[in-house]
């Protein structure tokens, strides 16, 4: 089998840059350091930037099989690699999961953290 000729286009999601073919991963700049799973789920979320990707696909495409019934792989996999993402630009969301349906990562403004008087149930102080 020969390998294709055509290398990967790179991909871009704000300030995410992966390179499936140099297996690079760049946030804000910063390389991250991934595992080859994690990478794969990159790739895979990156091409598809916006778009929903339900957890089947991801784990065909990563893993290469069927996701059996209970399997929590890909959902132990998208979280080291949101932490990885969220740490590297913490003043960005980079994956959402849609509960039933999959992930989607699309950079998005994180929301600020909430601190004690700015919480909504804060009761410390207010009148009775």
């Amino acid at each position: 089998m020969e390998a294709s000729s055509t290398p990967e286009p790179v991909l871009r999601a704000g300030d995410l840059e992966v390179r499936p073919d140099e297996g690079l991963a760049l946030a804000a700049g910063r390389t991250l350091m991934l595992s080859v799973r994690e990478f794969g789920l990159l790739v895979a979320l990156t091409a598809r930037a916006g778009h929903i990707v339900g957890r089947d696909d991801l784990f065909a495409e990563v893993w290469g099989g069927s996701l059996r019934h209970g399997d929590r792989s890909v959902d132990v996999y998208v979280h080291k690699l949101r932490v990885k993402l969220e740490s590297a630009v913490p003043h960005v969301r980079w994956i959402h999961t849609h509960v039933g349906f999959g992930y989607r990562l699309e950079p998005e403004p994180a929301a600020p953290p909430v601190t004690g008087a700015s919480h909504p149930f804060h009761t410390e102080g207010t009148p009775r």
